[in-house]
């Protein structure tokens, strides 16, 4: 491998004259040279004022630096770099990720007069934003007098759109800044006339209509700063006074359509505009901090380093999934925490309605776990049978919905938004005092559904297979699936990491909710059944109105329920297909299956080590399955509700001091105090 050049090798090999890749090639090796090993800001910027000092002992040097510096202001144009660099060209997701794994995997090649690219290549680590940020005032003046042309020198279209009464006032630099600001006021411009953002602005913002006048303002403050040579000039000043506050209204007026977006569902394709609409707003404050400012060196080493990381982020796939995801998912944390606070129960009279809905959820799957038996006797391949039993969850858990009952491990990707909503409000002692009865009542009531559920499955399936037996002369599976299902809920095997990953199905079901709920609203899909005439001619008026409520208020629950059901089903078939040999284990129906065994082998099952193991596997699989959704559901809404600094050690210390103090409250409702009865006034 090559050793990197050293300074006076470098110094020798500059050659203004080269070939356009070889003046490319020298810029990115004196960048490493710089960069050195990307542990030291020190002997990077170190390095930089070296390099000064060479220059200044070396006059020949110095003027072929000059020389090289010219050609390269000719003959590559900056202007996309300041004003579209980092910004994506598209809003949707597939084609942004390949864009990025194209930037990320294939090399780029020096030779090229995008200066988009050329800056990937001579910037290319994270580790240059912190030396250039570094660099002092003296080493930045130094450097901008070394690089300092003007417009008469280079040959350059940065300089070509500028009058030639105003070339001798302004360098390629602040030429090259001012158009960049053209440009990106166009953008903004165009995204304020798009017709899907224009429809969700606020009424005030629409009359004031602030982009219309945003590109007269740009080219006033351009002859302004073109005709008055002197830095604070009255009217460089009052036209940037202008623009800038035109551009703040702009965005103020882009700001409003967030409102509407939380009330009428999220559009990622207004919601990209959006954030690029802000950025462009960020990066027009940049490029004026360059051309405005009494130290505009020092703000373009920010703007550089700026670039540098946004050159990284935007190789980044985990940067472009969280970005996507985060209104997404602040919408989801928002429906779940509204949801979620009628899972949680604080008196004795919700405590006991818990029990019997959760109880119904068991009947319920009891007969759930008769039909997957009777698909698995089916002997069906692998898609067929997990399609056909992922039908038999979704149509169990849609009923339990529609009865107005529950399951337990449904509860979680709910209550977790809803908990993770309270640490926003822990300002207090007292306010961290019912935040501990909030976690009371949430254990309380996921107990209680948990007991709920069991105590009714287990009979529900020994009911069944009694009855079965009494009518056909045999249970509900015979001895050796009874034998099968033993061994697959020992705990000794993967019992606990298919619990985990039933978990995490049980947390994905949850984020399909919200997005199918999003998309409904987003879509007015409710109005449309309410109105539309086809509807409304085929179902009748008040038909096609209870329809429309019906839909608005159970979808998020139906999409839910249905996606958790086909996953459970096919999910291990696809596993198995890619040989992964993954299952799932859901307490409630691993329950019912070992009710089904017992019922299957009778008394003699308790004297098997295999059933003591399998009921062992319960405890697990309900602390995975309930754990493993509450965290990510939980971890999920503290993004979204941007809740960060909380006390953990404060938090916990109450816990356990409750715990010590009140234990019982954590599985069993306080009384209610007695009301007094208010005193007849005729009776004292």
């Amino acid at each position: 491998m090559a050793s990197k050049p050293d300074l006076s090798e470098l110094l020798e090999a500059l050659d203004p004259l080269a070939d356009l890749a070889h003046r490319h090639l020298w810029l990115i090796d004196l960048l490493a040279w710089v960069r050195g090993g990307g542990d030291s800001v020190p002997r990077s910027v170190a390095r930089v004022t070296l390099l000064l000092d060479a220059l200044e002992q070396r006059p020949g040097e110095r003027a072929k630096l000059q020389a090289w510096w010219q050609v390269l202001l000719g003959t590559v144009d900056a202007t996309a770099l300041l004003a579209d660099f980092g910004f994506s060209s598209r809003s949707a997701f597939a084609s942004e990720l390949a864009e990025r794994l194209r930037l990320k995997w294939l090399p780029g090649t020096p030779e090229t007069t995008d200066a988009s690219s050329l800056f990937s290549l001579v910037l290319c680590n994270k580790f240059d934003a912190q030396w250039l940020n570094a660099l002092d005032d003296s080493v930045l003046a130094r450097l901008a007098t070394l690089l300092q042309v003007s417009c008469d020198e280079v040959n350059s279209g940065n300089c070509g759109w500028i009058p030639d009464a105003g070339q001798h006032r302004v360098s390629p630099w602040q030429a090259t800044l001012l158009e960049a600001l053209t440009f990106c006021t166009s953008q903004i411009r165009a995204t304020g006339f798009s017709p899907e953002l224009r429809l969700r602005m606020s009424a005030p913002a629409r009359e004031t209509a602030p982009f219309h006048a945003l590109d007269s303002d740009v080219i006033a403050l351009q002859a302004a700063f073109l005709a008055e040579p002197q830095q604070h000039g009255p009217a460089r000043q009052a036209a940037l006074q202008q623009y800038v506050t035109r551009l703040e209204l702009c965005r103020q007026a882009a700001a409003s359509v967030y409102t509407h977006l939380d009330a009428n569902g999220i559009s990622v394709n207004l919601v990209f505009q959006l954030r690029q609409l802000r950025t462009r707003v960020l990066r027009i404050r940049a490029l004026l901090d360059c051309l405005m400012h009494d130290e505009p060196q020092r703000h373009t080493a920010q703007l550089l380093a700026q670039l540098v990381l946004i050159g990284q982020e935007r190789r980044s796939v985990r940067a472009l999934i969280t970005a996507n995801s985060s209104m997404l998912a602040a919408k989801v944390a928002e429906r779940s925490s509204e949801t979620g606070e009628h899972y949680i129960t604080r008196t004795r009279a919700e405590y006991f309605q818990m029990l019997r809905d959760a109880a119904g959820g068991g009947a319920v799957i009891s007969l759930t776990t008769l039909l997957k038996f009777f698909v698995v006797s089916l002997g069906l391949s692998a898609f067929w049978g997990g399609f056909f039993n992922g039908l038999n969850y979704a149509a169990s858990f849609v009923l339990v919905q529609m009865l107005h009952w529950t399951v337990a491990t449904k509860q979680p990707a709910m209550t977790a938004p809803a908990m993770a909503a309270k640490l926003k409000e822990l300002g207090t002692p007292e306010a961290v005092e019912g935040f501990v009865d909030q976690v009371a009542h949430l254990f309380r009531s996921q107990i209680a559904a948990i007991v709920g559920n069991l105590a009714l499955v287990v009979p529900g399936v020994l009911a069944i297979s009694g009855a079965l037996w009494l009518a056909f002369g045999a249970p509900m599976i015979d001895a050796k699936t009874a034998a099968y299902v033993l061994h697959s809920l020992d705990l000794r095997g993967p019992t606990v990491l298919f619990a985990a990953f039933t978990g995490v199905l049980l947390f994905a079901s949850s984020i399909i909710a919200g997005w199918v709920e999003n998309w409904f609203v987003l879509n007015r899909l409710d109005s449309a059944v309410r109105f539309n005439p086809r509807f409304t001619r085929v179902l009748g008026a008040p038909r096609a109105d209870r329809w429309a409520n019906f839909m608005r208020r159970n979808i998020s629950g139906l999409a839910s329920n249905i996606s958790l059901g086909f996953m459970l089903g096919l999910v291990p078939a696809f596993a198995a297909f890619f040989g992964l040999g993954l299952d799932v284990r859901h307490v409630t129906l691993s329950t019912g299956q070992i009710a089904a065994a017992a019922a299957s082998l009778g008394l003699d099952i308790f004297r098997q080590s295999a059933m003591w193991w399998a009921l062992a596997s319960i405890v697990f699989i309900g602390v995975l399955n309930l754990g493993v959704s509450f965290y990510l559901a939980f971890r999920l809404a503290l993004r979204a509700h941007n809740v960060s600094g909380v006390d953990r050690q404060r938090i916990g210390l109450a816990i356990k001091t409750r715990m010590r103090h009140r234990l019982g409250g954590f599985f069993w409702p306080a009384a209610e105090p007695a009301t007094t009865p208010a005193k007849d006034p005729d009776h004292g």
